[in-house]
């Protein structure tokens, strides 16, 4: 069995291990029966945390997920996201949302990919997404509020400042730990407020290929509630399921080794994320 950890103070229980849903798609190669299979086969595992967006391959991920929870909605927490920086563009998106995943609530609600204060500034503002999140968690269509980011952990620390989130969801590779870590930055006072915490970006989309074990082994330790990895075959869920399933934590001597020998990547070129020209506006131009 997949250890269980709580989700800060949620009252959840979460797996180690959970499910990025971003991949799912045929932009990944990843038909709709495959995609299904995955799912079912993850929840069978274990595997009962799914994070998806409708920005993901404009609403595919979501109702590839919505196809799947079929019948297995009760199973599982449901993690999807806004984009838009306004209360009326984001409510827009949730309606959007529930009717692909076929639900009518999910367990969780993200301002997604917060970039910068002026962003922070947007969704604070008297008609900003802020105020969606809220309101829908009136009205029972959301449980839980939450917050994302890959860039600067400053942005996130200011953002629970300013607001009690469930959550957060940030970049936690072993790479990201030299660049604006989150590790150091953010995790300390999140778990400070009681928050779950859920790392992303674990394999650096792919940098970290050559060391996969490693760097699951390395987020999987961290001191967070859950880790989200993109699986888009049977052939990746299982290679994932195979670490969880079978997880030691990593020692200070490992982790120390394993620094070493990908030093030499940890650079703004290899971690777009955290370079300056990356960001919303490119990402997501009409939440400007």
């Amino acid at each position: 069995m997949m250890i269980q950890q709580p989700f800060g103070r949620t009252g959840w229980q979460v797996p180690l291990l959970s499910f990025g849903a971003q991949r799912i798609v045929d932009e990944h190669n990843c038909t709709e029966d495959e995609a299904i299979q995955i799912v079912n086969t993850a929840i069978d595992r274990g595997i009962t945390y799914f994070d998806t967006a409708p920005s993901y391959s404009e609403g595919q991920s979501e109702h590839r997920l919505g196809l799947a929870l079929q019948g297995r909605r009760h199973e599982v927490k449901i993690a999807t996201k806004t984009h838009d920086r306004t209360r009326d563009g984001s409510l827009r998106l949730l309606e959007a949302s529930l009717e692909r995943l076929q639900t009518d609530h999910v367990d969780e609600w993200r301002l997604h990919n917060m970039v910068t204060i002026e962003q922070l500034d947007r969704c604070f503002a008297e008609d900003g997404a802020i105020k969606a999140l809220l309101e829908a968690q009136e009205q029972g269509l959301v449980k839980k509020l939450s917050i994302s980011g890959h860039t600067n952990p400053q942005v996130l620390v200011e953002a629970i400042r300013r607001f009690d989130f469930d959550s957060a969801l940030v970049a936690l590779s072993a790479l990201d730990h030299h660049i604006y870590s989150f590790a150091h930055e953010f995790v300390p006072l999140a778990r400070e407020k009681g928050m779950g915490i859920v790392g992303m970006k674990v394999l650096a989309l792919g940098k970290l290929g050559n060391w996969y074990e490693q760097a699951l082994r390395y987020t999987l330790s961290l001191p967070i509630s859950t880790s989200i990895v993109g699986m888009e075959s049977m052939e990746q869920l299982e290679k994932n399921l195979a670490i969880a399933e079978n997880f030691q934590p990593m020692t200070e001597q490992e982790r120390l080794d394993f620094w070493k020998e990908i030093m030499h990547l940890a650079t703004p070129q290899t971690l777009p994320w955290k370079a300056s020209v990356w960001g919303s506006d490119t990402w997501y131009p009409r939440a400007q």
